[in-house]
């Protein structure tokens, strides 16, 4: 089981890395590069002269981009392992994993670790105010959490009880709320902050979307003529 288990984890963590560092490439790390020119100072939102919306940004970096790539697969690796591992336990349950129902794991993925927290936390351009980073970091990490069990017990759980739980652990870290700063303030103009928001989450749905059709294909692959123990 194990072997199947990284075996899968791994090809499909990589995959879905590559893809997901390049949509980076592509579309969120213009915006990025735009709004450190703001941070360090180079361009001046609401100053006396007019500022383009598309300004002159640095081109192709091996050093960083490749950094950007290699980070991004061993991220989504991760993200694999914990997912193959679920998808594992729910064959056991007697659920059928195959691609096609592997994205639907994937958009659950996407919703506990990025659509759940960004509620509270939306992804942030460089230089915007921040509440204190170790309790932003604990209430991702509980949002993430709280999201993802709420989520198998809606799936996998049976009758009222399991379900109104579900409920609770959705709205629980949102009803505590997201740590928040004590002012705004923030060089970057809030339209390429909206933007950059934007196209994280949309990152991050299409690479889960497709780490889980991966992970679900590269799993059915592995277990194909292996026995899968049943539980209750």
């Amino acid at each position: 089981m194990f072997r199947q288990i990284a075996t899968s984890a791994v090809f499909a963590g990589f995959c879905a890395g590559l893809i997901a560092a390049a949509l980076h490439l592509v579309f969120v790390q213009p915006v990025l590069l735009h709004a450190e020119l703001y941070e360090g100072g180079a361009l001046v939102h609401f100053g006396a002269d007019t500022v383009s919306a598309r300004p002159n940004l640095p081109g192709l970096d091996p050093v960083r981009d490749g950094l950007s790539v290699l980070f991004s697969a061993l991220i989504y690796t991760g993200y694999a392992l914990i997912l193959v591992a679920l998808m594992a336990r729910a064959a056991q349950r007697g659920a059928v994993i195959d691609a096609r129902r592997g994205m639907l794991w994937g958009i659950a993925g996407f919703v506990s670790v990025h659509f759940a927290p960004a509620i509270g936390l939306p992804p942030e351009v460089p230089g915007v105010a921040a509440a204190d980073l170790v309790d932003r970091q604990i209430w991702w990490s509980a949002t993430v959490i709280a999201t993802a069990a709420a989520i198998w017990l809606i799936a996998f759980g049976r009758g009222w009880t399991a379900w109104g739980a579900a409920v609770v652990l959705l709205l629980a870290p949102h009803l505590v709320g997201a740590p928040q700063p004590a002012a705004f303030a923030g060089p970057v103009p809030p339209e390429l902050g909206a933007l950059f928001a934007g196209r994280a989450l949309g990152t991050g749905l299409a690479a889960w979307v497709a780490l889980g059709a991966f992970a679900g294909y590269f799993w059915q692959r592995e277990t194909a003529g292996v026995s899968v123990p049943q539980t209750a």
